[in-house]
């Protein structure tokens, strides 16, 4: 795989693939644009040589064109940090249209939402071959969709030469780094609904981690593996087969399991409300809504010894500021580590740390959810590999 910073790419048209999928508030103006922000290191050093750039992004995940998943908004975004860049959006490329034909140099065309287009998501081989011609060149920096088949990802490098930009080489090299250097004690956090989702990655870890620390849905579903009765709270007790062997594989690798020892409960998501009760209190109209105070200081403990941190998913229902408490305080609980290597990763929890203040003290965020698990569970994804046959990339 060839980065853009490897190779001269000069006076070209180049699509670059973005993650744009920013963040919305109830009214659909932009409440995260750290996506944006995070594209824009490559977007400047193609600029810088002397290329033309089209950009091609998506917003959600809509089922057909419509005003709520538009990127009309981000274009305005894009042109604030890029003043002195004439930023064009283009409303249907599959028509003649005069903004792309006349591009000059220094003018940057963002096309509306990609996933508008149904040949986007079925990878549509015509469909592909109508986006290319568009440029001379491709470059990814779209880490978060890599694991998606889909044109934008891998129909495009099987057509022009393609190189991987430099957001994505910042997430590959440091996922690489914590799977193939890991320092101990090696920490693992997961929160979330399910555990389905995530089995792969957690079965991945619990090879390399000494703690297993486990909030959400996902620990509640462990906790009722152990006969415990969690009242409405979300877990899935079908998946307590699951479960059994995931904990007797951590025996076998000597990986410390931790659970909550407390909750906040409630009778629903937007209660008032609350009380912190044991585990073993919990009544059969009560909601686990967070981890409760005990079990932060038992996190707190294990991360504050860390050598290494990965954490993915929030520990509660963070929608609610009655029930984010916990998740703040993991996140608080890793910055404060001064000597761990930290990664931090998934849609949900990028949520949860927004415009949280010590972000640097974060060694690495990553913009993959999906992504980040499946690229550390096995090593790459469709994308990288669409980017690695990629006759540019031999």
């Amino acid at each position: 795989m060839k980065y853009v910073d490897e190779v001269k790419i000069t006076k070209k048209t180049v699509l670059l693939r973005v993650d744009f999928n920013v963040s919305l508030n109830p009214n659909h103006s932009i409440s995260d644009d750290a996506r944006i922000r995070m594209s824009l290191p490559t977007i400047e050093y193609l600029l810088k040589e002397h290329n033309k750039i089209i950009l091609i992004a998506h917003l959600g995940e809509p089922d057909k064109r419509n005003a709520a998943d538009s990127l009309i908004r981000v274009a305005r975004r894009v042109q604030s940090y890029l003043p002195h860049n004439k930023i064009h959006f283009v409303e249907d490329f599959t028509k003649n249209d005069d903004a792309i034909k006349n591009q000059k140099e220094g003018e940057i065309i963002l096309l509306e939402n990609i996933r508008f287009y149904p040949g986007e998501l079925t990878n549509d081989s015509v469909f592909a071959r109508q986006l290319a011609a568009l440029g001379d060149a491709y470059v990814n920096d779209a880490f978060s969709v890599c694991h998606r088949r889909q044109v934008s990802i891998v129909g495009l490098p099987a057509l022009l030469p393609s190189y991987a930009g430099l957001l994505l080489k910042k997430e590959v090299s440091s996922l690489e780094f914590i799977m193939k250097h890991p320092h101990k004690p090696y920490v693992v956090i997961m929160g979330g609904k399910k555990i389905s989702t995530k089995i792969q990655f957690i079965t991945k870890l619990i090879t390399i981690a000494d703690y297993l620390l486990l909030g959400g849905g996902l620990a509640n579903t462990f906790l009722m593996a152990k006969g415990l009765e969690l009242g409405k709270s979300i877990g899935d007790k079908k998946e307590i087969p699951l479960v059994k062997k995931i904990t007797a594989l951590a025996k076998k690798t000597n990986t410390e399991i931790v659970l909550p020892q407390d909750a906040v409960v409630g009778e629903n998501f937007n209660v008032q409300q609350t009380t912190i009760k044991k585990v073993e209190e919990i009544g059969k109209d009560d909601q686990v809504l967070d981890v409760g105070p005990e079990t932060q200081a038992d996190f707190g403990a294990i991360i504050a010894k860390a050598k290494m941190i990965v954490w993915n998913g929030p520990v509660g229902y963070m929608e609610n500021p009655h029930f984010r408490r916990g998740t703040d305080f993991l996140y608080y609980a890793i910055t404060q580590n001064r000597y761990a290597v930290s990664v931090i990763g998934g849609g949900d929890t990028l949520a949860a740390i927004n415009n949280k203040e010590y972000l640097d003290k974060i060694t690495h965020i990553s913009m993959g959810g999906g992504a980040m698990l499946e690229f550390m569970e096995k090593g790459t994804l469709p994308g990288i590999d669409a980017l690695k046959k990629a006759k540019s990339a031999k």
